[in-house]
């Protein structure tokens, strides 16, 4: 079971932590949402809590609950520039289906 990150997701987190002054690492999970069932989460990781799982690639921790890795386990974490938009990408390879407006998605 693993969670991985690209450098360029890698760089981001750090960015962010260290303007936010604090945090662990990066807090990543799902919740049921939309028409496909489950949208991403992510969020700040202040500490690590019993029965979470942390990996950790290029120096950055990604926490999630063992829940959580059902759903994402193999997912990597990217970071895109594409004009003048910037966001996380998730190459899941658990998806089974997304819905039209790419908010939610199925395994």
């Amino acid at each position: 079971m693993a969670i991985s990150l690209t450098e360029s997701a890698a760089k981001q987190i750090k960015k962010q932590l260290d303007k936010r002054g604090s945090g662990v690492g990066l807090k990543l999970g799902v919740k049921k949402s939309g028409c496909s069932g489950f949208a991403y989460t992510i969020d700040y990781a202040d500490e690590v809590h019993e029965g979470d799982r942390v990996f950790e690639q290029y120096g950055v921790k990604v926490i999630t609950t063992q829940d959580d890795l059902a759903v994402i386990d193999g997912i990597e974490l990217d970071y895109r520039r594409e004009g003048i938009n910037e966001a996380f990408k998730f190459n899941n390879p658990n998806v089974t289906g997304m819905c039209g407006c790419g908010e939610s998605f199925s395994v």
